[in-house]
C-alpha cells in the first residue's frame, strides 16, 4: 500500500476520534478534536500531492480519497446537527447526494469504468469545507475560557441565529445539484451497456 493510501486510511480513523472529543463538554477536549479535525484535513492536502509528485496514484486511492473526506466532513455536520446550529434535513439531503455518488463511483470501478470529479463537484467540497472549518473556529470561539466572555456571547449569538441555515441552504442546493448533474454526465459512461441498453 503506498503512503498516500495509508494517509487517506489514517484520516478515516481519525473521524470518531475528531467526533468523540468534540462532543465533550470540556472546552480544552474540544480544542484537541478541532486539532485532530485539522489533522485530517491536512492529510487530504499531503497525500494527493505525495502521490501525484511520486507518481503513485492509484485506483484504490482515487476511490478512498473522496470516500474520507465526505466521511470527515459528514461527521462535522451531524455534530453541528446535533449541536443545534444546523438543521437536519438539510445535512441529511447532503449524504444522500454523497451516498448515491459513492454508490455510482463503486459500480464504475466494478465495470471498470471509473468516473472523473467534475469541477462543480470539488467546488462544492471546497464550500463545505470551508464552512464546517468556519463552524469549527465558531466552536471554540464561543468558549469563554480561551477568549473571553464578550466574544463567546456575541459567537453564541451567531451560532444560535440561523444565518447558518441560510449558509447552509444554499450549499445543500449546490451540492444536490451536482450529484444530479454527476448522475446524468456519467449515464452513458457508467449505467448503460456497450450496446446501448441501460
Amino acid at each position: 500500500m503506498t503512503f498516500s493510501n495509508q494517509l487517506t486510511i489514517l484520516r478515516i480513523i481519525l473521524v470518531p476520534v475528531f467526533v468523540m472529543l468534540l462532543m465533550q463538554a470540556d472546552p480544552w477536549l474540544k480544542l484537541v478534536g478541532v486539532i485532530v479535525f485539522l489533522v485530517a484535513s491536512l492529510t487530504d492536502i499531503y497525500d494527493g500531492y505525495h502521490a501525484r509528485k511520486y507518481g503513485q496514484i492509484t485506483r484504490l486511492g482515487a476511490f478512498l480519497d473522496p470516500l474520507a473526506d465526505k466521511f470527515l466532513i459528514t461527521a462535522a455536520f451531524l455534530i453541528y446537527v446535533w449541536q443545534g446550529y444546523l438543521a437536519l434535513w438539510m445535512v441529511l439531503l447532503v449524504t444522500l447526494r454523497d451516498i448515491v455518488v459513492t454508490g455510482l463511483r463503486v459500480y464504475a470501478e466494478y465495470k471498470d469504468r471509473p468516473v472523473v470529479t467534475s469541477r462543480e463537484a470539488k467546488y462544492k467540497t471546497l464550500a463545505q469545507n470551508l464552512f464546517a472549518y468556519i463552524i469549527m473556529v465558531f466552536i471554540l470561539l464561543k468558549e469563554d475560557i480561551f477568549f473571553g466572555k464578550k466574544i463567546a456571547v456575541v459567537i453564541n449569538g451567531i451560532l444560535h441565529s440561523g444565518y447558518l441555515d441560510y449558509v447552509m441552504f444554499v450549499i445543500t442546493v449546490f451540492t444536490v445539484w451536482t450529484g444530479i448533474s454527476y448522475l446524468k454526465s456519467n449515464w452513458n459512461l457508467t449505467l448503460r451497456n456497450p450496446e446501448g441498453g441501460s
